[in-house]
């Protein structure tokens, strides 16, 4: 396989480097196997040299060379504010990379981003129409711009055709993992054991619900309100009221700015706290239960384990 990975001005360094070191170890791996396939990896830019985030210097061949690629990579660029990923995708400085995202698409060639690197693919309009994922703290300005894209934050990695996203800075590691796991999953299995990489299969335990609420200020106030009410069985009409806004308009807010249903939003916000109670306190799961509007303890433990993998016992050990 034939692999451009497309090197931007800025482009995060850990993401650039783990792109270039998991497929530089499969073809390591492949090499012990007969019959395995090869990965030949090209760093294309549009200058013979690109400075990296943290001023390191990449050489690179021309961009034409994304011509003979069966894949085109595009690691993230370093950007942490979602205004700022936010013009940067839509400015003049990113054009070059949208057309010659649109320019491979338009051949059939695969392509693959992670991190604020799926807002490029998003504005070369590749994306309109399908399921995506990105860092969950961008989330709020993807849907917001790209309404036409389906955001799911449930995967760490989504392949859709010929399209492969992922979320946040290292799910870059876990997204070109992913693309070696679907040529070989065998050489996948060496490369995680011989890097020692777990391979995450979503993004939710590291969600941040009060993070993605403070994007809007009538989600910011529905949180304020919920937290304070966990131990009591919510009303979603009531919380309304409370606010001075439509049961419409908070649905439709809340669903815009974080994805889900209000209620939904609560449940994410009691089981962080109950996350938070595991951690750091001695009480039992009963208790704990109460103490974030549940009356039984297998409901919550329930929750917990579908939304992050694991038992309370194991909460409570990290």
């Amino acid at each position: 396989m034939e692999i451009a990975v497309l090197v931007c001005p800025g482009v995060f360094d850990s993401g650039l480097a783990s792109i270039l070191d998991v497929l530089d170890t499969a073809n390591a791996m492949a090499e012990q196997l007969a019959e395995a396939p090869r990965w030949n990896v090209t760093t294309i830019g549009f200058e013979p040299q690109v400075r990296t985030s943290a001023g390191l210097i990449v050489d690179c061949e021309p961009n034409t060379r994304a011509e003979l690629a069966d894949l085109l990579v595009v690691p993230a660029v370093n950007v942490r504010q979602p205004e700022d990923v936010v013009d940067f995708v839509g400015g003049d400085r990113s054009l070059p990379a949208r057309e010659l995202i649109a320019k491979t698409h338009a051949r059939g060639a695969a392509i693959a981003s992670a991190c604020a690197g799926t807002f490029l693919l998003a504005e070369a309009g590749v994306l309109d129409g399908l399921r995506a994922t990105t860092t969950w703290w961008l989330a709020p300005a993807f849907r917001a711009r790209y309404p036409q894209i389906q955001l799911e934050l449930g995967s760490m990695v989504i392949h859709q055709g010929a399209i492969t996203t992922a979320g946040a800075a290292f799910g870059h590691l876990d997204m070109v993992l992913a693309l070696v796991r679907s040529t070989s999953p065998t050489v996948a299995d060496l490369v995680a054991s011989y890097l020692i990489v777990d391979e995450r299969p979503s993004q939710a335990p590291y969600i941040m619900p009060s993070a993605l609420a403070q994007h809007d200020p009538t989600v910011a106030a529905f949180e304020r309100w919920a937290r304070d009410r966990l131990t009591e069985p919510i009303s979603i009409p009531e919380a309304a009221r409370c606010l001075g806004v439509s049961e419409r308009t908070l649905q439709r807010t809340v669903q815009r700015t974080m994805g889900t249903s209000p209620i939904h939003f609560v449940q994410d916000l009691r089981i962080e706290r109950a996350i938070h109670l595991l951690r750091t306190t001695d009480l039992s799961l009963e208790m704990i239960s109460r103490r974030v509007g549940y009356e039984q303890a297998t409901t919550l433990r329930t929750l917990l384990r579908r939304r992050t993998g694991k038992t309370t016992a194991a909460l409570r050990s990290v």
